[in-house]
Parts: C-alpha cells; structure tokens; sequence
C-alpha cells in the first residue's frame, strides 16, 4: 500500500485572508503587464506619446507592493482585513496617478476603478469595503483638477470620440474576463472558509462530547477501584484458605476471577492514566513491536485459541513511548471485530514511510452503507443498543490528536476492515526520556 492510499490528514485552516492576498498578488502582476502592454503599444504601435516617467514609476510602485506582499505572506500567519484593504487603497492610488498622467477623466481606463470597489465589497468588511468606495470618489474627483492630457497624433486627434469609445471597449473586456475570473475564484476560497469553520465547530463539539465522556469514565474508574481492591484481596484470602485448598476446581475458578479482577484494574488504571491522574508514575518505555505483541496477546488471552491472527510486517523496531489511550482505542477496535467475527479476527501491522499502518479485519457481516458515510461520528453503531458507536468515535478523535486518522471499508471476501495510519514520530521517544 502507497501513501497516496491513506487518506490524507486534513486540518482546514479558515485563513480566506492569506488566499485573496494571493489573489490580488496575481491581479495586481497582471496590471503590471498590461499596463507595460498598453505603455508600449500606444507608444509604438499609436505613436501617441504619454509621459513615461510617472507611468513607469507606477509600475514600479505596483512591482514593490507585489514584494511586500509576498514578504507578508512568507510570515506564516493570518492576513488581516487591514492588510487587504491597505493594499487595496494603493492599487487605487496607482491607478489614479497613472490616469492623471494620462488624460484624466477622459482616458476610458478609469473605469478600472469600478473593479476595484467590486474586489473590495466582496473581500472586506462592510466598513473596509466603503473606504474603498471613498477612495475612489477622492480619486475621481482628483482627476479633475489639472489633468496631464495626451496629445493626439493626426489620425486620431481628428476623431478622439472613437478613441474613446475603443479604449472603453477593450476596459470592459478587460474588467469582464478578470471579474469573472477572479471574482469565482474569491467565492469559493470564501466557501472554504465557511467550510473551515464548519468543521472547526464540528470539531470543537466533538471535543466537548469526548471531555465529558472522559471526566464520566475518570468518575466510574474511581468508584470501581475500591471494590476491585476489595475483591482482590478476598480472593487472595480465599485462595490461601485450608477449606479450598485442596479443591482444584474451585482454585481454578478463583485463578479465573483473579485475572478477571486483574484485567479490569488495569483497565481502570489505563483509564486513570489516559485522564492524567497517574501520578508519580513515569512514562512506559518499550518499543513499537513489545507494544504491539501485549496488546496481541491480551486480545487472545479472552478470546477462543486460535482465533486472532497477528500479522507483523512493521520491519526494523523502533523505541517508543506507550499510549494507553491509543493501546485501548485499538482494543476497543479488536473487542468490536471479535464481537461480529468470534472465529476469526486480523491484526496486520506495517510500515508505509514515515507512518505506521494498522489494519484489524474480520468476518462478519461488514458495514453498512450509513456507518461507511458516518464513519468518526458518535452513536453510530450496527449493534442497535444504547450508548453504541463511540468505539470508532473514540479511535478518530485519538488518533486525531496523535495526527493520524482512520479509515473502514468492507472486505471483498466479507466482513469490515479498518485501517489506522499514524505518524511513527508521534510514539517515537524523545531523546531525554529514561530508558
């Protein structure tokens, strides 16, 4: 299996900021050419003769933004409304230098002010969006004092009206094909971000749901360590009794009772520990196949022999941290597939790059269509009964944390596979932890 077959690991940023200045650094590079296109074409092709100085320097001034531009973006964070809107109010100021320079009022191009107030209702906050609108309107007005008009050559001085009413025709081709393009492409960077902060709610929610579950198992795994203390020393007591020692049968059943009562103390503990309350306790050290090879050989001790099949292809072992979290999510995993396929369950591990691979299958009768769609959401459950369908809800969200995820599919020979991939990094132990 090649990496390109897990699903990815998608964390949606709802940063529609850092897109649009994108956006606009593209917009604004493509000014640039046409800008030096129509400099060059009116002044050879037309022989119409404008002041290059203060047009260029324009350019340059466009050039040099675009730079800053860039610089912000290579920062990492966030772009603010402020930053959209600064840099929009220098693209109107560069336009209305350049009109100036070149006619005033009467150049056809000053509609391109009209594109810019559009990017601006669409990118901006209501208020950012009618300074822009007020920019304009200082620059139009502007425009009309003292304008540097172009002098016509021959051929088009005799009839500068259908100069004009050419220049205002290939303005609006211009303003048409760059509205549509970049204006969709606005729209849907603006649906990501509300598809961002979709699943960000969700998320959140789903934390919530997963802190309250945790602080009711942290409360039920107190209470039971009392009684399970209790009842393991009664056992002992009873073992150790001349009555039932000599009775096999029976020293058999207390052997029995006390790796049941065992087994749930440790999950207790496990549970406690997940919670953060194993106190003065350090860290588990072992490594990626010792952690794999217990949870294997807890998983058989409860079940019939023979019926869990360990497949180990992770390759060269690596030392681990132990996260019991992650060892009883992958329990629970186990616990569910034996529970559907009591003959037959598989464990395959292996190593695909960087990721360990998980994959537990088995036989029987595999997921429905609606638990493949709902896949990672709470109380979805085949088995009908109340509180079921948080193991698989537990096993995303874990892994989530680790920067993992999960998967499940059906087996084209029956039954449910899911596959587990996590970062080998987020296990691997640090360079301080004791040995």
């Amino acid at each position: 299996m090649s990496q390109a077959d897990l699903p990815p690991i998608a964390v949606p940023e709802a940063d529609a900021g850092r897109r649009n200045m994108t956006l606009l650094i593209q917009l604004r590079w493509l000014a640039v050419g046409g800008q030096l296109l129509t400099i060059f074409a009116v002044s050879m092709a037309m022989d119409i003769r404008p002041p290059l100085p203060p047009l260029l320097g324009a350019v340059a001034m466009l050039v040099a933004i675009n730079i800053a531009s860039l610089l912000l973006l290579q920062r990492g964070r966030a772009v603010t409304n402020i930053e959209l809107t600064a840099a929009l109010l220098f693209d109107v100021a560069a336009l209305a230098w350049q009109l100036h320079h070149s006619g005033g009022l009467a150049n056809p191009f000053a509609s391109l002010f009209l594109l810019q107030v559009v990017i601006g209702a669409i990118l901006l906050t209501p208020r950012s969006s009618w300074m822009i609108v007020a920019a304009t309107l200082v620059a139009i007005a502007a425009l009309r004092i003292n304008p540097t008009p172009l002098v016509l050559p021959a051929p088009y001085a005799s009839d500068p009206m259908g100069l004009y009413l050419a220049g205002s025709l290939v303005c609006f081709v211009l303003i048409a094909v760059l509205l549509v393009a970049f204006v969709t492409r606005i729209s849907r960077n603006l649906r990501d971000r509300d598809a961002a902060l979709a699943s960000s709610r969700q998320r959140a929610a789903e934390e919530d749901h997963i802190v309250r579950m945790g602080l009711l198992a942290s409360g039920a795994a107190h209470e039971l360590g009392t009684p399970l203390s209790i009842l393991s020393v009664l056992i002992g007591d009873w073992k150790a009794a001349p009555r039932l020692a000599k009775d096999r049968e029976v020293q058999e059943d207390l052997a029995d009772m006390d790796v049941a009562v065992q087994r749930c103390k440790a999950i207790v503990s496990g549970i406690l520990m997940s919670a953060g309350e194993a106190r003065g306790e350090a860290p588990q050290l072992t490594t990626m196949r010792a952690s794999f090879n217990e949870i294997v050989a807890h998983t058989r001790a409860v079940r019939r022999p023979g019926t869990v099949e360990f497949n180990d292809r992770f390759g060269t072992d690596v030392a681990i941290v132990s996260d019991p979290a992650l060892r009883q999510v992958i329990g629970n995993v186990l616990d569910n597939a034996a529970e559907v396929s009591p003959d037959w369950t598989s464990i395959t591990t292996s190593r695909d790059g960087d990721m360990l691979v998980i994959e537990i299958a088995d036989s029987g009768p595999g997921f429905s269509a609606e638990m493949l769609e709902g896949f990672g959401q709470p109380y979805r459950s085949t088995k009908g009964r109340p509180g079921g369908g948080l193991g698989l809800f537990l096993l995303v969200n874990v892994l989530r944390k680790l920067g993992g995820g999960a998967s499940v599919s059906n087996r084209d020979a029956g039954g449910a596979l899911v596959r587990i991939f996590l970062p080998i990094s987020a296990l691997a132990r640090a360079e301080g932890d004791a040995a």
